[in-house]
């Protein structure tokens, strides 16, 4: 496989300086404690203490770093196409408490922001749902007249604001962008401020409850009240959520830039395959990035070929230059396209709250559960409660598994730099070669529910085809559902 341009990583991670917290560390107590640190975690942590109640946040890997600061962090209730579709499948009353939910969430961004003066690169840009079939402009059309009939302002253009012909587009005014990873990393400094502990690098191995709920990681316990569980993909739930959500990742891929007005706005297609823009910056000057049509997790065996399809598309359509980063990101869809968030089973399990399924439109509805879950906590009411049921039906054939798509006749197919899965009888290898030639073996099977892992050729990542669990080419838990390292095995 010939290089791949970029840098592995993200513009927003890579170029954000966070303070370093603590591993947890001994037995504590919260009334609350929060298992991930993305925006979900964060916004429901700081939601609670600024009602006064007390909040522990543990976070596996580091804050920001993870789903949220890896996103295309468009603030807007533009979501493709959707209250359309929203009417029709579960009516006005819902659809309208999916706008006002989302205008609310986008509202508190903003309202964070300028209150604490978080340096996030906030700027206001108008968000474009765009097609280049004139066939598909009736669908832009009734999307508007949706949009407008629950109190969003919409219009339909000729065309969008972008250096190639289009067909038309729809036009969602007053809505923004930032840097995700440097907003968490505010929000998790008033956190701090407000009180909060933090603990980085504590990933949650057990979670259970005995006479309150128990957090376990390796290095302690958290015993609380209340427990969030905001992982993207719930680590534990009183209700199963991984056969009613679909693992989906995408490619994206930031460019240099040299006028940051080569486009205007914020704009994803309507038709497949789909292609997200934005602009932004970071330390050197503007940036454009660019994301490609998704896929389910696991389930391709050529990631690297998506980066060099984005990469020719975008050189073909818009004046870029060097690419600079390069970047997967996951998250979870929903039969519905609404996410699943709130309390299970409050009967059997009460103070268990969950958050997951997002459909790539996490900051906005992100925001909006994590003030939701602690509107409940804090015994307030919210509104957004049956909306987000995660108890709600679901199609039980929404979602698909699939099998490896990586392997291996010989450990001597894998080349340097690349892994695969030998069969061997019953057991099933996972294999890396590093740069030098050397060999490193591990369980194929993922910790979650032992599905046989895919190697991600591009990320150089183990990622799981079933659930969507991804792990380091070591082994290491990226993010779950799985909560367990793939085990070293001899070869």
């Amino acid at each position: 496989m010939s290089a791949l341009s970029g840098k592995p990583g993200c513009c927003w991670t890579e170029n954000a300086q966070a303070a370093e917290y603590p591993s947890l560390d001994g037995s504590i107590h919260a009334e609350t404690v929060v298992v991930g640190a993305g925006i979900v975690g964060l916004t429901t942590a700081l939601r609670l203490l600024e009602a006064g109640r007390s909040v522990i946040v543990v976070e596996g890997l580091r804050v920001g770093r993870q789903v949220t600061g890896r996103s295309t962090a468009k603030i807007t209730t533009q979501h493709r196409l959707i209250y359309r579709d929203l009417i029709d499948a579960i009516g006005l009353d819902r659809a309208r408490d999916y706008a006002e939910a989302n205008s609310a969430g986008a509202g508190q961004i903003r309202s964070w922001v300028a209150e604490h003066g978080i340096s996030c690169g906030l700027e206001e840009r108008s968000a474009y749902a765009y097609t280049r079939d004139p066939a598909i402009r009736p669908r832009i059309e009734a999307e508007a007249e949706a949009a407008r009939s629950l109190g969003l302002e919409a219009e339909v253009l000729d065309r969008a604001p972008l250096p190639f012909e289009t067909a038309g587009a729809l036009r969602f005014p007053d809505q923004a962008q930032f840097n995700p990873a440097r907003y968490l990393i505010g929000l998790a400094a008033m956190v701090k401020t407000r009180g909060g502990q933090i603990f980085e690098n504590s990933r949650a191995r057990l979670i259970e409850d005995a006479s309150r709920w128990r957090v376990v990681t390796d290095g302690g316990t958290v015993h609380a009240e209340n427990v969030v569980v905001a992982t993207n993909m719930t680590v534990k739930s009183p209700v199963g959520m991984s056969h009613r959500t679909q693992p989906r990742s995408h490619v994206a891929i930031a460019f240099r830039i040299d006028d940051p007005a080569i486009i205007d706005g914020m704009f994803i297609t309507v038709e497949e395959p789909s292609r997200s823009l934005r602009t932004g910056r970071d330390a050197a000057g503007p940036v454009l990035v660019a994301l490609g049509p998704h896929f389910r997790t696991g389930q391709d065996g050529n990631v690297a070929a998506r980066f060099v399809e984005l990469e020719q598309w975008a050189r073909a359509h818009l004046p870029v230059g060097e690419a600079l980063w390069r970047w997967c990101n996951e998250d979870y869809d929903t039969a519905d396209r609404v996410p699943y968030a709130g309390e299970p089973d409050p009967e059997e399990a009460a103070g268990f709250h969950i958050a997951t399924g997002f459909n790539a439109w996490g900051i906005s509805n992100g925001t909006a559960v994590g003030m939701m879950i602690a509107d409940r906590i804090a015994g307030r009411p919210n509104p957004w409660l049956a909306l987000y049921d995660p108890t709600r039906p679901y199609p039980e054939d929404f979602h698909k598994s699939g099998d490896s798509q990586s392997i291996v006749r010989s450990l001597d197919e894998i080349e340097p730099g690349q892994g695969g899965v030998l069969v061997r009888g019953e057991e099933k290898i996972a294999a890396w070669r590093d740069e030098n030639g050397g060999l490193h073996t591990l369980s194929a099977s993922c910790t979650h529910k032992g599905c046989t892992v895919t190697w991600n050729n591009a990320d150089r990542t183990w990622d799981c085809p079933c659930h969507g669990s991804i792990f380091t080419a070591d082994g290491s838990v990226i993010h779950g559902p799985a909560r367990k390292p793939l085990p070293v095995v001899e070869r």
